[in-house]
């Protein structure tokens, strides 16, 4: 990228920009750069619109009557195939449902009970924290079975993959650095050992293109409140692969998973496909925000999505290293834009100091600790003069030292 970029040729990659109109589609504050997206994205009326149906025509005029006129017992399945789409995946393998940590639990059970004779779940020492919890949770519910981690077992996780290995969970993209795994590679590496895979998705899903069918995956999970903007606490979704739809049974059977849930029936029956993922009753509200914000997804092109993410952060680490190269900062994420995702990071000594600054000065991002100030570049709505503002807020933050301010310190926990 050009070195002696300024305001009128950020002005003009704007101006060309073929998704500059679907920032209209979105709510954002006066006044904020948000690039926090990879956390929370943004609203969209469309979301509003959904929400109102639901609650003033649906819930308040049809009551219970609702679950059939408007669909709302389908939702789970229906909304798996629209977001299917997203990530490669073909109609019948993707529901929308429950949490994430819940749905790597069920597919987890599901993964090791498909392999009976293997004892070891594989995952990365530098995962979100939830993966790890929920597979030390579900090793400790099986007797004999282990956990091996990359990064502490092994420095890189094909070295950790053997005939002993019955699932590998790991994230697609990585939370903190946005490192970018090959997914057709590592899921080829875990089929020539006999394991199944398990990718996250949490930090991809409507960040960048994804072909599960096409790398021939096992499983996925992920959450739809991110790059998907589906609201705070949005339901998540589990991904498995038709050729293991017959074989899967994990071990939360609730009702809404049964083969007949309104025969009412004593003992347990799993129903068909990916339904045999449900549980309990779907949260109505939530299902139809998330339509919502899906619905905004149907005219929308992941290939300019992924190359206009590349193009903003390759600017943002551009204009950084150029602008604030001497007050500290390290890059962490990949400097190789096909090897991140959607996001950079930086490490700074005073990153949470200096992402407080930056947050009252309107900038949003993010801070993750120990020194990672985490900044996430959402394509519908970020744009490349939001790009430049935000850099100049940081230089002036770090020049003039206000990070310094004692309303940013540290706040020390209390014993």
């Amino acid at each position: 990228m050009n070195a002696t970029l300024d305001l009128a040729a950020i002005e003009a990659m704007d101006a060309a920009d073929p998704l500059r109109s679907m920032r209209d589609r979105f709510v954002l504050p006066q006044g904020v750069i948000y690039l926090d997206g990879n956390s929370l994205g943004a609203a969209s009326p469309a979301v509003f619109d959904e929400l109102n149906k639901a609650a003033t025509q649906e819930w308040a005029q049809d009551l219970i009557r609702a679950w059939n006129t408007a669909g709302w017992f389908d939702m789970p399945v229906e909304l798996g195939d629209q977001l299917g789409r997203l990530i490669g995946a073909a109609a019948g393998q993707t529901v929308v449902c429950d949490t994430t940590s819940i749905n790597i639990y069920k597919v987890l059970h599901a993964a090791l009970a498909m392999r009976p004779d293997r004892s070891v779940i594989v995952a990365e020492g530098s995962s979100f924290p939830t993966d790890l919890y929920m597979a030390e949770g579900v090793a400790s519910t099986r007797p004999g079975t282990t956990l091996r981690l990359e990064g502490v077992d092994a420095p890189e996780i094909e070295e950790l993959i053997d005939e002993r290995v019955a699932v590998i969970l790991v994230n697609h993209v990585n939370y903190k650095s946005g490192q970018l795994r090959d997914m057709a590679a590592l899921t080829r590496r875990a089929h020539q050992a006999g394991a199944l895979i398990v990718w996250d998705l949490c930090h991809t899903a409507g960040a960048l293109p994804v072909e599960l069918d096409g790398a021939n995956a096992d499983f996925a999970i992920g959450c739809t409140y991110k790059n998907l903007n589906g609201g705070p606490g949005s339901p998540a979704f589990i991904y498995a692969a038709k050729r293991h739809h017959d074989d899967v049974y994990q071990p939360l059977s609730g009702w809404w998973g049964h083969a007949r849930p309104f025969a009412f029936e004593q003992a347990y029956a799993a129903g068909t496909g990916i339904r045999r993922f449900l549980c309990g009753t779907q949260p109505v509200l939530s299902m139809r925000a998330l339509k919502g914000a899906l619905d905004v997804w149907n005219d929308v092109d992941m290939t300019a999505v992924r190359k206009k993410s590349i193009a903003l952060t390759d600017l943002f680490i551009q204009l950084v290293e150029t602008k604030c190269s001497a007050y500290g900062l390290e890059l962490e994420s990949p400097r190789n834009g096909n090897e991140r995702g959607s996001q950079v990071s930086f490490i700074h000594p005073n990153g949470y100091q200096v992402m407080r600054a930056l947050i009252e000065r309107g900038v949003i991002g993010d801070f993750r600790a120990p020194s990672t100030i985490r900044f996430g570049f959402t394509p519908l709505y970020v744009g490349y003069r939001d790009v430049w503002q935000a850099v100049e807020v940081l230089e002036d933050i770090l020049r003039t030292g206000a990070w310094q301010d004692a309303r940013f310190a540290v706040k020390t926990a209390v014993t």
